[in-house]
């Protein structure tokens, strides 16, 4: 992990299942998206081959670890208060076979932006499963703290002393 991790965090072990369908424009032989998220991660390898039927490949794409950490409840209950609450999948483009890596799922929508802002990363937004949405909602209501907003006081100016030089001072 890039930041020091917290007390408190808890790490998920998930598994994503991914298709692949063929490309509908000329610049693209392959179409890719995140389609699952499965709470118990089969014991497989990445990228194995599931099915395979019209033109269409589902793949397990791996394991992911989803980090639950207690400064980032915010943007958990953000999440958990929208219309259908979600989960991002992160894959990201790389040299070997197949042409992509399972790079991070996330429940945190502050984070989901920063990897839509990343550049060449497929971001796919998914239902949260309802056991993942409950214990979400229970970490939330273990760890959360309201924090208040707190307006910040500037220093009065002082209109005289802005004009004002000090001797041999130039301007």
């Amino acid at each position: 992990m890039s930041r020091l991790e917290v007390p408190g965090t808890l790490h998920l072990p998930l598994g994503v299942l991914v298709e692949r369908r063929p490309g509908v424009t000329q610049w693209a032989e392959w179409s890719w998206r995140a389609v699952e998220v499965l709470e118990e991660a089969p014991e497989l390898l990445p990228w194995t081959l599931l099915r395979e039927e019209a033109g269409r490949s589902l793949f397990f794409a791996g394991r992911a670890d989803l980090m639950l950490c207690p400064t980032d409840t915010p943007n958990y209950l953000d999440n958990l208060g929208a219309a259908v609450p979600s989960l991002w999948v992160v894959l990201r483009p790389v040299e070997a076979a197949p042409g992509y890596a399972l790079h991070a799922v996330t429940v945190d929508s502050g984070e989901a932006h920063l990897y839509a802002d990343a550049g060449q990363d497929l971001l796919e937004a998914l239902p949260m499963p309802p056991g993942l949405r409950a214990l979400l909602e229970g970490f939330v209501a273990q760890h959360h703290v309201e924090r208040g907003f707190h307006k910040r006081k500037r220093d009065r100016a002082d209109p005289g002393a802005m004009g004002r030089r000090r001797p041999g001072s130039e301007g």
